[in-house]
């Protein structure tokens, strides 16, 4: 089974706990140096339960899930600030909180270790991003934001459903071909973000305004990202799963969080963008 291709989960720390096997006992065994036990000690040793992951300070699918919900807590928090507390500023804080997200989302992606901070932090500038965003489209397209959290949120659970029965896997293949896609998605974007920039297309889409037999090259493109997305969902399950197996130490919950949160922003934003290309081709 494949390892996840999101880079947050392709950090050096984080491969080496999911590839490695049971933690290790001191040599000399887990008693080394301690007084001997009598036998009432022993016997209560041998009644006690088993400790479990949670006991031993390994990673597991609970805490996944709680830091997950947490940093997703906060991404509505920071898109609560362009809506109810600053709703003039959304142009500004769209692009404080997108340039912000994207450099704490570099930071964290190659940290040798989870920050904690630092993942809520990008949670946070991302929230503010997501929300000016959406306060902008929806005053275009009423409705669009409700619709876009129902879609990002369909498309998770399809992924899970799917994931968790078996018919999805990361495979080497499949992650070869995601690959190659998601490169030449990047390079795209790229281009067509230059070319906005530089005005050679006058669409607010770019290049994704362009209609190829009648549908906007944009539905098209965004339809592709949109399974990417899925797939890239599914690689972050692999490799949640592959952490809970190999016993990763707890602390590694955080980033198994902030990679699902950082897909799950990505879904969302090409929802949206499909939504809105869809609406304004009315």
């Amino acid at each position: 089974m494949a390892l996840g291709g999101n880079p947050v989960f392709n950090g050096k720390n984080f491969r080496s706990q999911t590839r490695g096997g049971a933690p290790t006992v001191p040599a000399g065994g887990p008693f080394a140096g301690q007084d001997p036990m009598s036998p009432q000690d022993l016997q209560n040793l041998y009644s006690a339960p088993a400790a479990g992951p949670k006991e031993t300070g390994r990673m597991t699918y609970d805490d996944v899930i709680m830091k997950t919900l947490g940093c997703l807590a906060v991404v509505l928090l920071g898109a609560a600030i362009p809506v109810f507390v600053l709703p003039g500023m959304a142009g500004l804080l769209m692009i404080v909180g997108a340039l912000g997200g994207f450099v704490l989302g570099l930071v964290n992606s190659f940290k040798r270790e989870p920050v904690p901070g630092l993942i809520l932090g990008y949670a946070l500038l991302e929230g503010m991003f997501l929300g000016a965003l959406t306060q902008v489209l929806d005053a275009m397209y009423p409705g669009i934001g409700l619709q876009a959290v129902v879609g990002t949120l369909a498309v998770f659970a399809v992924t899970l459903a799917l994931f968790k029965s078996g018919k999805v896997r990361a495979t080497p293949k499949a992650m070869r071909f995601f690959m190659i896609a998601i490169i030449g998605y990047a390079v795209f974007s790229l281009v067509n973000v230059g070319l906005m920039i530089f005005g050679v297309v006058d669409d607010p889409w770019g290049v994704r305004g362009v209609e190829i037999a009648g549908i906007p090259l944009g539905i098209i493109i965004g339809l592709l990202a949109v399974g990417l997305a899925a797939f890239s969902l599914i690689m972050d399950f692999t490799s949640i799963e592959q952490g809970v197996k190999a016993g990763a130490p707890q602390r590694y919950s955080w980033t198994a969080a902030f990679g699902l949160t950082v897909t799950l922003v990505w879904l969302y934003v090409e929802i949206i963008r499909i939504l809105a290309i869809l609406r304004g081709d009315d």
